[in-house]
């Protein structure tokens, strides 16, 4: 009897030491300060395909870089978050943002009526139109030189609607599509195709450092570069704030001057 009543005792105690470990080590992790006020920021999650220079990518050590990486940055600094950026294929974003897997997505992504149909946008923050790239001397040189030859895009973009649209209305030739803008240039310059297609401002970067040739898609009308939510998202209005804002303060332009070319 007096066992059973000994090993009681010890139970209890137990458990009693086990509860104030608990407490001070929630205590210790909770992220508030004296004053018992949250220090901790929350966090904005943001998807982008970075394979998209001048607009994302990576740097030597692997950090995020681009235009809509700063754009990022600064709307979350206005909102008072910390950014967390994951990086996805293009033609998974959509996806992403409909399973609210990611707040946000910032990718050069254009708000075309058929996205529109799927994710909230807020309003465009840049505007660049497309370009058809070649190897030099390749004797490609405007949209009618397109027939029977081999045109990549970047699966899930605007220039693969594009590029849809210009087979069935303007001229003839074989679609190939590719996970990414690196790649396209990788198919070009071995030879798998002959034209990648391509927004203007990234192209522009590749002509520069390859050493090729490009000209302006005469037929597009690209309806602009805007940072995607999910439906319903309360953050439209947010950001748009912070876009307007950002236009009147210069913000924006700084952001172009920095990273886009300008275009001719």
């Amino acid at each position: 009897m007096k066992k059973n009543i000994l090993f009681a005792l010890i139970a209890m105690l137990s458990l009693l030491l086990a509860a104030c470990g608990t407490s001070e080590k929630n205590e210790g992790t909770n992220g508030d300060n004296n004053d018992g006020e949250s220090t901790e920021k929350k966090v904005l999650e943001m998807a982008t395909s970075a394979d998209f220079a001048p607009f994302e990518s990576r740097n030597k050590d692997g950090e995020f870089i681009g235009f809509d990486i700063d754009l990022a940055n600064y709307i979350a600094d206005e909102l008072g978050y910390e950014l967390n950026i994951q990086d996805m294929k293009f033609d998974g974003l959509i996806g992403a943002l409909q399973n609210d897997r990611v707040d946000m997505v910032l990718a050069g992504m254009s708000a075309t009526e058929k996205r529109q149909k799927n994710v909230d946008f807020s309003t465009t923050y840049n505007r660049s139109g497309e370009m058809f790239v070649t190897l030099k001397d390749a004797g490609i040189e405007k949209v009618e030189d397109l027939e029977g030859k081999t045109v990549g895009v970047q699966l899930g973009t605007i220039q693969q609607e594009g590029a849809e649209k210009i087979q069935e209305d303007i001229v003839d030739f074989e679609m190939k599509t590719v996970d990414s803008g690196q790649v396209l240039i990788q198919e070009l310059k071995s030879n798998r195709i002959d034209v990648a297609y391509m927004d203007k401002a990234v192209a522009k970067g590749y002509i520069k450092e390859q050493d090729l040739f490009g000209f302006d898609d005469p037929t597009s009308s690209s309806p602009g570069m805007a940072v995607a939510f999910p439906k319903g998202s309360e953050l439209v209005d947010e950001v748009n704030a912070i876009l307007k804002e950002a236009e009147e303060n210069g913000k924006l332009q700084e952001l172009k001057d920095k990273w886009l070319e300008e275009e001719e």
